[in-house]
């Protein structure tokens, strides 16, 4: 029996042991940290990479801003933040500090998910700001970035005389790793920044992958926009699959964030073992929350996935589609050959909202079947979108062995966002 997460709660799945059945969990699954979660955090803050400590930063700043993750993250604020603010406390008590909500272009964080993410004691001591990517009036012109766009980042982030950066990182699927860098883009980005920085030749691009920064350019803009916009200091954390800290990085926001992501890199990077069917998940709530946020997952099992594959992917979507764009430029092509199509036709100056999550589930349907495994109520939805909807992991895998016979090759991916997999030959 394997458990794979599903929204707040796991789902079985009843598999025979078999030579057939092959269980890829990353190396850190098995990782045991060093000392409790706020030590773990202290310890970075103690020792910062290639930076002065964050409490000799805050000296006399009167105008602190904090860009800090949002629902989509499973980042465990309640933890961090304290230990951050207690940093800038101890020699700067009457700083203003404010926390930029980085939504990049998701909605906004509510009341309830701000103070379920931070608790009360940081909320008495901060100000809070959701980053509103539309609002043009709210941002700040700062140059053009390698690839050719413009730069635009929120003007409160600019104005700030100390601007910090809290997040973690974790494999991504077209950015390398999240973190670091993102916070800034596209995290308190304009919707014209984030839009020509996701454009469809960037997406396309053989080093956009999961593990990947060395000639990526969507990373290489990442990071010019970061030198831009004079972000100070980071403190970023990994996490198990548990959302327990076992690892932190704080200092320089490029130097400290290489070494987190080569910390990661050792506990997620593994061989792709082929299969005929991939059983996939994002980890659970709050990263499944959504079909958009599913695709991620998604490019896990296409990574081991051997030619014409059937990738299962198993996601709560308790806020269903994730986006009206993502869904219209899948269901109302005809194919996914059709939306491939129209998308690599867009120029880079007009890409269109959520195009590069079509673009990339357009990729994963061009070579492979996908059957959903998620809310009924999304089901007629999930097959407009030219996937197939399966209610229970049961049905899903009895639909994949009817197709694939009793004798296919079978991979199962507990975390497929917690994971590195090297792509199949």
């Amino acid at each position: 029996m394997i458990l794979l997460p599903y929204d707040k709660g796991f789902l079985e799945l009843p598999l025979p042991e078999s030579e057939k059945v092959h269980l890829l969990n990353p190396p850190s699954s098995g990782f045991k940290p060093e000392g409790t979660q706020e030590e773990i955090v202290e310890k970075a803050l103690s020792e910062p990479i290639n930076s002065e400590a964050l409490s000799k930063l805050a000296e006399n700043k009167e105008n602190i801003v904090i860009i800090t993750s949002d629902h989509t993250r499973p980042v465990p604020s309640h933890i961090t933040m304290p230990l951050i603010l207690s940093e800038i406390r101890k020699v700067n008590e009457n700083a203003k500090i404010t926390l930029l909500i980085s939504t990049g272009m998701h909605r906004p964080m509510s009341d309830e998910e701000i103070s379920l993410r931070f608790g009360e004691e940081v909320l008495r001591q901060v100000s809070v700001v959701n980053h509103l990517a539309e609002k043009d009036e709210d941002m700040v012109f700062l140059g053009i970035l390698p690839s050719g766009g413009e730069l635009w980042i929120n003007r409160l982030a600019m104005k700030a005389d100390l601007l910090l950066a809290e997040g973690f990182i974790e494999p991504h699927f077209f950015a390398g790793y999240s973190g670091g860098r993102k916070s800034v883009l596209p995290g308190i980005a304009s919707h014209k920044t984030v839009l020509f920085n996701h454009n469809s030749d960037f997406i396309n691009s053989p080093h956009a992958r999961t593990g990947i920064l060395k000639n990526n350019p969507i990373h290489k803009d990442m990071v010019w926009a970061v030198e831009q916009s004079k972000l100070a200091f980071i403190v970023n954390v990994i996490i198990n699959s548990k959302k327990e800290i076992i690892h932190c990085v704080a200092g320089h926001p490029i130097k400290a964030h290489e070494q987190g992501c080569e910390f990661v890199e050792k506990l997620t990077a593994v061989e792709p073992i082929p299969a005929d069917i991939i059983v996939s998940t994002n980890g659970g709530y709050p990263l499944d929350q959504n079909v958009y946020q599913a695709v991620k997952g998604m490019t896990a099992a296409e990574a081991t996935a051997k030619s014409g594959a059937i990738i299962i992917m198993v996601a709560g979507c308790r806020e269903g589609l994730g986006g009206d764009k993502f869904y219209h430029q899948m269901a109302d092509a005809s194919s996914p050959k059709e939306t491939m199509e129209k998308i690599m036709e867009t120029p880079n100056s007009e890409t269109e909202p959520d195009q590069w999550q079509s673009q990339i589930l357009a990729r994963v349907l061009l070579k492979h079947k996908v059957i959903l495994v998620t809310d009924p109520s999304l089901a007629q939805y999930v097959r407009n979108m030219h996937m197939e909807f399966a209610p229970t992991l049961e049905a899903a895998f009895e639909m994949a062995i009817a197709e694939k016979g009793r004798d296919a090759v079978v991979t199962v991916i507990p975390d497929g966002v917690g994971i590195t997999i090297k792509p199949c030959e």
